[in-house]
């Protein structure tokens, strides 16, 4: 098995809602004139992620992984499916209120995972928020009132956000990114997504959006959720941890930092901000903002220079 931490290239989307940051702030290569969405950790088939260089050049992060028995670990061999998928997200403008299901409901209706996740904030314009949830007890027919007769945003969350602002947002959870922000999502690996209300926004023949209002409503969580709490300072914060992955916020201070690996689970780095080093078993690879490095499942240690920004995530 490949012990080597490899680079991994995107797969971009242009939905309506997204920017030019990805490409202009985050070193992302795409010949679309906006990237709303580069998935960097993904072996999904809507999106999978590219190796770059090394004897790997070229393969789909799941052919590397065919390839590569044990690479992932134990912990992530236990789910059907790779367990994570890693986007930046830049939303220029609203993204649609939403909502995604639990594992029972899309296993059972859409043959896929649910989707729980997490939002980092890189950036955040002035004013900038995001819906995060229900204000109040709603009923499912209160719930497909509103939604019909367009006051569904009457009821809903509105939180404002600022750069390093961490939303964890369980499967049910209704939500939606608002426009002047840019996030790391990491999430469970799915995409499957129920579409509640769009602001009246047309596609790109002219036509309405597809809304998923009846499975909206069976799958929504219409009880207000709890406050979500700022993370801790400090090098080494974790940012979320539940059954499908933890996160945490890395900052090497000057001398540099070890991170502890094991056969349990492969590590991904997402770059940030900033620039730096890692270095394992040998090998020395630069990081720059906006990489992704996939670090294969291994008992042992890797160490973090420079100064960067990075999140790593993995399963437990």
């Amino acid at each position: 098995m490949n012990k080597e931490a490899v680079r991994l290239l995107p797969a971009f989307k242009d939905y309506l809602w997204g920017g030019t940051k990805l490409k202009e702030k985050y070193n992302k290569h795409s010949k679309l004139e906006k990237v709303a969405e580069s998935w960097e950790l993904s072996t999904h088939k809507d999106g999978p992620s590219i190796i770059s260089g090394g004897e790997f050049d070229g393969l789909t992060l799941s052919e590397y992984i065919e390839k590569n028995e044990g690479c992932i670990g134990s912990a992530a061999e236990k789910f059907e499916y790779f367990p994570i998928l890693i986007k930046f997200i830049d939303a220029l403008g609203n993204l649609s209120v939403q909502v995604h299901p639990d594992d029972e409901y899309a296993l059972r209706v859409e043959g896929e995972y649910g989707k729980t996740e997490m939002w980092y904030i890189l950036e955040a314009d002035e004013g900038a928020s995001l819906y995060y949830g229900v204000t109040k007890e709603l009923s499912k027919e209160e719930f497909r009132k509103r939604i019909e007769n367009n006051t569904l945003l009457e009821v809903l969350n509105k939180v404002p956000v600022k750069k390093g602002d961490v939303f964890f947002i369980n499967s049910g959870t209704i939500h939606a990114i608002g426009q002047g922000i840019v996030i790391c999502e990491i999430q469970q690996n799915s995409n499957t997504t129920y579409r509640v209300y769009d602001y009246g926004r047309l596609d790109k023949n002219g036509k309405p959006r597809e809304l998923h209002i009846d499975k909206a409503i069976e799958v929504s969580n219409l009880s207000p959720s709890p406050a979500q709490k700022a993370p801790e300072a400090g090098n080494d914060v974790i940012l979320a941890s539940c059954d499908y992955f933890t996160v945490r916020k890395l900052t090497p201070p000057h001398s540099g930092m070890s991170v502890k690996i094991t056969d349990s689970c492969f590590h991904s780095l997402i770059v940030t901000d900033g620039s730096g080093t890692l270095e394992l078993n040998g090998q020395t690879l630069d990081l720059n903002k906006g990489d992704s490095i996939f670090i294969p499942a291994q008992n042992g240690e890797y160490k973090l220079s420079g100064e960067a920004d990075i999140i790593l995530s993995y399963v437990k």
